[in-house]
């Protein structure tokens, strides 16, 4: 009996050792974020668009933004680099962070933040009075770029990355409308591009283009993602889906569900983000 109880201990002891030997369990990494949105409120007037949202955008990964018409996905996407305060009597709580550093401290400009976060509309919006590459390097003339050495080969960089570059490369002297709608998009892209910024907001960017030139915009944007952080508003689920690999679900200004768009979609943690998704309601 003795010799079975100090058998029993030394396991005991050796057992012991051995778990504070092994090595600890993984621990699935931090998350890198560019924006960090910490209980965000928007109003316009006496209305209130978005309500108390908090979330991380994840660096070099597509977010999207869902949910129905009049949620506050372009507020949320605008809040991002402040273009809501365009708009009168708004006011904002909260706080939004871009690489740790508060977008809305008193010491920030707007318009420097606006180079950071560049910013793709719904519809397309090449300046008419300009050709191709006018509106390309328009950004960085106004920034007081003269070197036109420069100048012409961050056009073609940028064309390039929208991959543009070679639909137009002969056309560039031609008015920027003269191209169409598709590239008129991956145009505004280029532009964007152009000022070399740290992030690419998107609002609704595919919903004015058909189905061939919206897949190219979502392979595109497939392809900015190594580089770019990119945050885009949507209200196609089957595009949040392809292109996304964070999803945000927005629902009267208030963040219903963020998370992996494959969880979102697959197995959400909320029934109102399950309605919405299956087309019960919104």
């Amino acid at each position: 009996m003795e010799n079975l109880a100090m058998e029993t201990t030394e396991r005991s002891v050796i057992e012991r050792a051995e778990q504070r030997s092994a090595p600890p369990p993984e621990v699935e990494a931090p998350m890198a974020c560019t924006f960090q949105v910490k209980n965000l409120s928007i109003w316009y007037g006496e209305k209130r668009a978005i309500d108390n949202v908090t979330l991380d955008v994840a660096s070099n990964a597509v977010t999207a933004i869902i949910g129905p018409s009049g949620c506050g996905k372009s507020t949320l996407l605008r809040a991002l680099n402040r273009m809501h305060e365009l708009v009168p009597k708004t006011r904002m709580e909260g706080t939004v962070l871009l690489h740790g550093e508060n977008l809305y401290s008193s010491t920030v400009d707007p318009a420097t933040v606006r180079r950071r976060v560049g910013m793709i509309f719904q519809k397309s919006n090449p300046f008419p009075t300009m050709t191709i590459g006018e509106n390309v390097v328009i950004g960085l003339r106004l920034n007081g770029v003269r070197n036109q050495r420069f100048l012409d080969e961050r056009l073609e960089k940028s064309l390039r990355m929208a991959a543009l570059w070679d639909e137009v490369k002969d056309d560039l002297h031609k008015p920027g409308t003269s191209l169409s709608g598709g590239q008129q998009q991956r145009l505004c892209i280029a532009r964007a591009l152009a000022v070399e910024p740290e992030v690419i907001l998107m609002d609704e960017p595919c919903s004015a283009l058909d189905p061939i030139a919206t897949a190219k915009i979502e392979e595109l944007i497939n392809e900015l993602k190594a580089q770019y952080t990119i945050v885009t508003v949507t209200h196609n689920m089957q595009q949040a889906g392809r292109i996304s690999d964070y999803t945000a679900f927005l629902y009267i200004g208030r963040l219903i569900e963020f998370g992996p768009t494959t969880k979102i979609f697959t197995n959400p943690s909320e029934k109102q983000t399950e309605d919405y998704i299956t087309g019960r309601f919104g």
